[in-house]
């Protein structure tokens, strides 16, 4: 099922994952109001859709980075070097 999921991301625009994430983000605030008033039937679904938002978020930064020059990777390369060597 995972494998299919992440055939759909790659099918989807940037827009459509930014429009997917602010849907999914209020969507948890939503959950998290009502888990705290009422109680959810599954909490679980607060975590899977956590998870989601990170998948998308994954997604469209790896789509920034596929884009970017080679000066933003290279001092990307150079901060994550640095952030190891500590």
């Amino acid at each position: 099922m995972a494998s299919k999921r992440n055939t759909e991301l790659k099918s989807m625009s940037v827009e459509q994952l930014q429009h997917e994430v602010t849907e999914l983000d209020s969507n948890i605030s939503k959950l998290k109001f009502d888990h705290a008033v009422r109680g959810l039937q599954n909490p679980l679904e607060i975590r899977n859709t956590r998870k989601e938002i990170a998948r998308l978020n994954t997604e469209i930064r790896s789509r920034e980075l596929s884009t970017a020059d080679a000066d933003v990777l290279t001092k990307r390369s150079k901060i994550r070097l640095r952030r190891r060597s500590k």
